[in-house]
């Protein structure tokens, strides 16, 4: 009897989840010793396929369970529980520069787990499987509410928890790309958080009159910064920042590949206080996270500078820094694949341009479950003490 005729089963629990809880990959009643290859297939909302495979060797039970044994070789090694979300790649001969993004969050993120006789590396579809199951991986857990908002000039979509409430408020904000990006914040509110992703470049009422909002579009009490920088002009807002960025476009750099580098656009640091926030002021709790191979935004740089700050000024307590090795800058919620290299349309131009942005793919997964983790943490402690209400802003490209 070959590997073909016995009866290989495939468990993956929970089928169904949300994408930052962990999920437990099971193979049974292979012969033992075997070699076999576990393979992940998701077909995104844009059409094109993402990938990723691992290599095992049954124990003497015919089993396999993926977050306790070692995969020798394919999109990862070792033992990585969810390795095959996080490892997840264009299948080859894809568009290039490609990056996967949530963009309907009411539908779940579905995944096709299969297992195969023997260490393959290529033509999947040609294979027929031992065993496949679907696993669904949601950004909005069951009860939460989803709610456009087009109100006082706003483009935004507010997420609010399962539940009577109150709930603490939280602003979500993202990068230069602009567009309305939901899948962080509905996450959060599956953790209990009202989230309202806002956007702020690219929103109906710049589009309508050509004026970039004003300052008392935003409010608020305490932040988290992802891969961020608080180098900018302090006597305007967002235009005479975006000034300042093209008065230094001369920094930016290409690769021999042609992939742009802008994280010299801010460099050196000023000192002048006028092209920079003064953090030494804060009255608030302030989280940075960082890639320390970010090579689209001077991250690192800037949270140095700040901490430098906020210790001269006595406020240093206030601040939680986490900063990663070989981590790049699009730090995302757990398990989502790394793009070191994608498209981006510059938000003036709209051009497109292939833009680096750093970081090792274990080590910036590593830094994404981690940061999430105490992210989560560091959110239900500043707005569950006593607080009844409140925004933070969290803003990365």
């Amino acid at each position: 009897m070959d590997e073909k005729h016995c009866c290989v089963t495939l468990s993956v629990q929970p089928s169904r989840g949300l994408v930052d809880e962990k999920f437990v990959i099971l193979v049974q009643n292979s012969f033992p010793s075997s070699l076999l290859t576990i393979y992940a297939h998701h077909q995104c909302e844009d059409g094109y396929s993402w990938h990723a495979f691992a290599h095992y060797t049954s124990d003497a039970t015919g089993a396999v369970n993926v977050s306790e044994d070692c995969s020798i070789g394919g999109t990862y090694s070792g033992v990585e529980a969810m390795g095959l979300l996080w490892s997840l790649k264009p299948v080859p001969g894809s568009k290039p520069g490609l990056r996967m993004r949530k963009k309907n969050v009411q539908a779940p993120m579905v995944v096709t787990i299969s297992v195969y006789s023997g260490h393959l590396t290529e033509c999947f579809g040609d294979q027929v499987p031992l065993a496949s199951v679907e696993v669904e991986r949601w950004y909005m857990a069951p009860g939460v509410q989803r709610i456009p908002v087009t109100e006082d000039g706003l483009t935004a979509t507010l997420f609010l928890p399962s539940g009577p409430g109150p709930f603490p408020g939280l602003l979500d904000l993202w990068g230069g790309g602009g567009q309305l990006v939901e899948y962080r914040a509905a996450l959060l509110a599956s953790h209990g958080i009202a989230s309202m992703a806002l956007d702020y470049l690219t929103c109906k009422y710049t589009m309508e009159t050509g004026k970039i909002v004003e300052q008392d579009y935003f409010e608020l009490r305490c932040a988290v910064c992802v891969s961020g920088s608080h180098v900018q002009p302090m006597d305007g807002f967002l235009k005479e920042m975006l000034d300042y960025f093209s008065k230094n476009s001369g920094n930016t750099r290409f690769t021999k590949d042609n992939e742009v580098v802008w994280r010299d656009l801010l460099l050196p640091i000023p000192i002048d206080l006028s092209l920079k926030v003064d953090v030494g002021k804060l009255q608030c709790p302030l989280m940075l996270i960082v890639g320390e191979d970010d090579q689209n935004w001077c991250a690192y740089e800037s949270a140095m500078d700040m901490k430098g700050m906020m210790e001269r000024a006595g406020n240093n307590h206030l601040l939680t820094l986490l900063s990663y090795p070989n981590a790049g800058h699009l730090i995302e919620p757990p398990y989502m694949p790394h793009a070191r290299v994608s498209l981006f349309r510059y938000m003036q131009s709209h051009q497109k341009m292939m833009a680096l942005w750093g970081g090792q793919t274990l080590e910036h997964s590593r830094a994404q479950e981690d940061a999430w983790r105490k992210l989560l943490v560091f959110l239900k402690k500043n707005l569950y003490s006593g607080v009844k209400s409140g925004s933070l802003s969290l803003s990365n490209l």
